[in-house]
């Protein structure tokens, strides 16, 4: 009882709050609308002009969902105006012959729909775009009045850009590149710590680093604040985020010694970290470039690891151990903990370089890595192009909706060119608005849209024929029903929308021509002929969504891993080139760049993935695989990518030959665990889906470790430690986090 009154008291907070928001953009929309059709409609006698107004706010107010503040939105609208101006162009040219318009309806439809890979913005203003070359691509076909259709269009796209950014103004959320920043100043916090007494993070410092690293993934993080665009700096802060997550994480899972002080290399690391991170975080707030803070790191990290590799010994207050000294002269415990605190540094100098380019952009001044940061010099030309080809294939699921709709919506226009169907721009909009990326969600919300377009229907038929030609009771009714649609819409869901909003256009038509009661008969024809179109290409166009998709692009993903952790591991057992000297460049690892693309899909696809609701039901989902932490798949991903460039680059050790077999049979077995759970998730489209296998994140019982074995072993174990840990988690439903390592006593 207490837990559905509990439920029942935070549906009914929602509910007033989604009515609010709501409100405020129907609001908006309407004094919008309603002022730029009367103004031209009985103010200036423009029926066209007038049309276009209240069609071009409805677009982009109603239709769009763009992400962000009012002020945000506003900013995409002005930017999108020269792109309505082209659509109602192209519309209005190509409309004069069917053949014409189709093709044109394929082509816009695509490119509007495929340009979602651009990021929230342009995803969210593409549906409104798409409504803006559909109007003026149905009758009257008179280009003559294109003039009239772009003042119309023009009028009622600035009042809806004045409206956004003045009526209801909303309190902005806190940026990426702040919540970076909090996150970079919290690593500061922890590495500070490490160098103090007790030299160990408390159980709330823990917690809190966990939560703060939480806090930069992109699902946690509103829309319009996600770096997801393909241009420089969202690259470069999308990095930072990545980085900083990795960096909060090592530090709290840095093995312990409390009450033991470190050795003066290990402390001059970690305070260096504490510099570093607190420069980026002045940095991402507008501070100077942490170039200083970054050149101190690389040296304090480069003195680390030239100790730990073979120089003297009884650095770090350690003495060897007998029987436990490595090549070094180190205990393993010591070399153990010299590789975390190699890895923290890597994640902070990362950190460091990607925050310099998210807020400076071309302009930074720390030094970067050309492979990592491979972005850094490109145009934008180039970044755009990367994302486009990246995504230009069927195994994209931004390829396969823009397919999916755009064959739709080019269905819809031919039959309703060929059959010259009435009113046919309703049920290209029906086809816009009904299709979805499952055929489970496309159905389910046909038979709603079909029951709420049928009230509304009989609704219309009611109020036209009691209403009868007197316009001025359409024009009294319109910006009240218009303000009743656009706020109880959204939120009671699409069979309101549709059923309120048949009733408005009969309003609109109305006052256009002579109404009559057939109006809501032919909204109610067309309503159905666009679902029947939606619901064909939504059966036909890969009808499972993301759901399958994901499942492709996680196992692809975790057999391009397996490649890369078996070249690694070989390429480190190998040890530098002949004559033992270091490597003056690290050694090329084939598949760096396929799981990069990888990478891209499987995050894609976990992102459409997360708006899909509707499970499949029968055969579709005994092919789900249950219980499954995709996120910690795209880590393992990135993991695997990290890890592998750290270890290779130079100079490297050779290992003895003890560790170069334990190195080689490690990296085998995380490989072949990775293909194991590759082959449970895509096992072919016609096998039913068995569930992933649990996996013992324990590496100790594949190899026994190996006497003297230098730094680069254990760097090397660590990296595979991490990543078995990554698929340990995947076949969790609910994973919690990772456990804090138990404090290991100080070597004597």
């Amino acid at each position: 009882m207490r837990d559905s009154v509990g439920v029942w008291g935070v549906t009914a907070r929602r509910i007033p709050a989604a009515y609010a928001v709501a409100g405020r953009r129907a609001v908006r929309v309407t004094l919008v609308a309603a002022a730029g059709f009367y103004l031209f409609r009985y103010g200036l006698g423009r029926p066209v002009a007038a049309t276009y107004a209240l069609f071009a706010a409805v677009a982009l107010g109603g239709l769009s969902r763009i992400p962000g503040t009012g002020r945000q939105r506003a900013a995409t609208m002005a930017r999108a105006l020269p792109v309505c101006w082209l659509l109602v162009i192209v519309g209005t040219y190509l409309s004069v012959r069917t053949w014409s318009a189709v093709v044109g309806m394929l082509l816009v439809g695509f490119t509007l729909a495929f340009a979602a890979v651009g990021g929230p913005r342009p995803a969210g203003a593409a549906p409104g775009l798409q409504l803006l070359y559909m109007l003026p691509s149905f009758p009257p076909y008179d280009p003559g009045s294109l003039a009239e259709r772009l003042v119309g269009t023009t009028t009622g796209l600035v009042l809806l850009v004045l409206a956004e950014a003045l009526i209801f103004p909303e309190p902005r959320p806190p940026s990426y590149r702040e919540r970076a920043a909090d996150a970079a100043r919290t690593a500061a916090h922890c590495a500070t710590l490490l160098t103090t007494p007790p030299y160990a993070l408390g159980d709330d410092d823990f917690r809190t680093a966990q939560q703060t690293g939480q806090g930069l993934r992109p699902l946690t993080v509103p829309e319009a604040e996600r770096p997801a665009g393909p241009e420089v700096r969202d690259r470069a802060l999308t990095h930072t985020g990545l980085a900083t997550r990795t960096l909060l994480s090592r530090l709290a899972l840095l093995p312990a010694a409390p009450g033991s002080p470190p050795g003066p290399e290990v402390s001059a690391v970690l305070t260096a970290v504490t510099g570093l991170a607190t420069a980026t975080g002045a940095c991402l707030r507008g501070g100077p470039s942490p170039v200083t803070p970054h050149e101190n790191l690389a040296a304090a990290r480069a003195r680390l690891s030239a100790l730990s590799s073979g120089l003297p010994a009884h650095a770090d207050g350690a003495h060897p151990a007998p029987g436990a000294a490595s090549a070094a002269g180190f205990p393993a415990a010591v070399l153990r903990r010299h590789a975390a605190v190699l890895e923290i540094a890597d994640a902070a100098l990362a950190m460091g370089a990607a925050a310099d380019l998210a807020v400076h952009g071309r302009h930074a001044s720390v030094e970067v890595a050309p492979g990592r940061f491979w972005y850094a010099t490109a145009g934008p030309s180039v970044l755009w192009w990367h994302r486009l080809r990246g995504h230009a294939g069927r195994r994209s699921v931004f390829f396969q909706n823009a397919v999916r709709l755009a064959l739709a919506l080019t269905a819809a226009r031919l039959v309703a060119g060929v059959d010259t169907l009435p009113h046919g721009f309703w049920a290209t909009l029906a086809t816009l608005t009904l299709t979805r990326t499952t055929m489970d969600e496309t159905w389910s919300t046909i038979r709603v849209a079909l029951t709420g377009t049928l009230a509304g229907a009989l609704l219309t038929a009611g109020v036209l024929t009691l209403g009868g030609t007197d316009t001025t009771v359409y024009a009294a009714v319109l910006p009240m029903w218009m303000l009743f649609a656009f706020t109880v819409g959204p939120v009671k869901g699409v069979g309101w929308a549709q059923g309120l909003f048949t009733v408005l256009v009969a309003l609109v038509f109305a006052q256009l021509a002579p109404p009559t009661w057939h109006l809501a008969e032919v909204r109610m024809l067309d309503v159905l002929v666009g679902s029947a179109i939606g619901a064909v290409f939504g059966l036909l166009a890969w009808p499972r969504g993301a759901h399958d998709e994901l499942r492709r692009t996680a196992a692809e993903l975790l057999r391009r891993a397996a490649e890369i952790v078996v070249a690694t591991s070989a390429t480190v057992a190998g040890g530098p080139t002949a004559g033992g000297g270091a490597t003056p460049d690290p050694p090329a690892v084939p598949g760096h760049r396929s799981l990069q693309h990888a990478v891209v899909l499987a995050e894609s696809a976990y992102a459409q993935y997360q708006s899909e609701s509707t499970p499949f039901g029968g055969a579709a989902r005994r092919r789900t695989p249950p219980r499954m932490d995709w996120q910690a798949t795209l880590i393992a991903g990135h993991h695997t990518l990290w890890g592998s460039e750290r270890l290779l680059e130079p100079p490297r050790c050779r290992l003895g030959p003890a560790a170069s077999t334990s190195v080689g049979a490690l990296g085998e077995r995380v490989a072949g665990r990775m293909l194991l759970l590759s082959a449970a998730l895509d096992p072919g489209d016609d096998t039913p889906t068995a569930p992933p296998p649990m996996l013992d994140p324990a590496l100790a019982e594949f190899a026994a470790e190996p006497p003297g074995a230098p730094r680069l072993y254990y760097a090397t174990v660590s990296w595979l430690d991490s990543l078995l840990t990554d698929l340990a988690r995947i076949a969790q439903s609910d994973p919690a986090p990772r456990a804090r390592p138990e404090p290991t006593p100080a070597p004597d």
